[in-house]
């Protein structure tokens, strides 16, 4: 995102197994119960309970409508043994329960994305605008609660000679969304409407370290587990983001989705990344976006 004195706006508006040959005098059939193992709702309800329980730091997760199975998804640092403590934890809930968890593998570590740089600036870190809302007729921004967390005064300059104004309030871990009240002359500019995002759905990401990036939503209602805390119903997607990027804005076209908590990777090779919904935002804070 870009400052100047006379515009302040989101910069977007203007996953080895080997192949193993085998060759057998005789073919052992695997049972089918095990290989299709079907859950009620109220299962999959419980195995989510438990991977919520048991996941480690590192670890997502989120309920699969089309197979309705619990999808994990873990980075770098997390053990197989760790892995199987969650699956145990699984099992215990109900039979086969080890089996309504599918393992997925990213690469790096998932971390709220705060960097330092430029774009929103203050107390050392770097983090970028949402969105520009109302709060009562007074101009404000949306950006990460962990960014808020961090930061109570936000400038536009790394000199921090540009006031922008101060964190209103901010709620992270738990959801990840901050207010910023404006306290300076320079225009805001709008464009957006507020929407939910559904899955399968091409977004486009904006942030202040890797630009614009675009993609697709891969889940709804996620759950990250940071080591900073966890971090649940959460927009899940495939678009790329780094340190610094938090806080920017998820949208499709001119509708706003979401803001950017963290993720793994980066935009060289790739990545899976979380976004706080933005409509949660705005209820919290009785605001209105523009």
């Amino acid at each position: 995102m870009k400052f100047n004195s006379s515009i302040l706006r989101p910069r977007a508006v203007a996953a080895a197994a080997a192949g193993l040959g085998l060759a057998a005098s005789a073919a052992i059939a695997l049972p089918a119960a095990a290989a299709d193992a079907e859950f009620s709702k109220s299962e999959v309800a419980s195995v989510k309970s438990a991977v919520a329980e048991s996941a480690p730091v590192g670890s997502s997760w989120y309920t699969d409508p089309a197979t309705n199975k619990v999808v994990m998804t873990v980075d770098e640092t997390v053990s197989d043994s760790e892995i199987s403590r969650v699956k145990g934890a699984a099992a215990e809930k109900t039979s086969q329960g080890d089996q309504a968890v599918t393992v997925k593998h990213v690469k790096g570590e998932f971390t709220p994305l705060i960097g330092a740089g430029d774009a929103i600036y203050g107390g050392g870190s770097r983090c970028s605008l949402g969105f520009n809302v109302k709060v009562g007729g007074a101009d404000a921004f949306l950006t990460a609660g962990h960014c808020g967390n961090a930061v109570s005064d936000w400038y536009a300059d790394s000199g921090n000679s540009e006031f922008l104004g101060s964190t209103d309030g901010s709620s992270f871990p738990g959801d990840d969304y901050a207010l910023v009240r404006y306290d300076s002359s320079v225009s805001k500019e709008g464009g957006f409407t507020a929407g939910e995002a559904s899955v399968g759905q091409s977004v486009t990401r904006d942030g202040s370290t890797t630009g614009v990036h675009t993609g697709t939503v891969t889940a709804l209602d996620a759950t990250v587990r940071y080591a900073e805390g966890t971090v649940s119903g959460l927009i899940q997607t495939d678009v790329c983001a780094e340190p610094g990027d938090s806080g920017g804005a998820l949208y499709s076209g001119s509708t706003a989705l979401g803001l950017t908590s963290g993720g793994s990777g980066d935009c060289t090779s790739g990545g899976q990344t979380f976004f706080q919904p933005v409509t949660e935002a705005l209820s919290a804070y009785g605001a209105t976006i523009y």
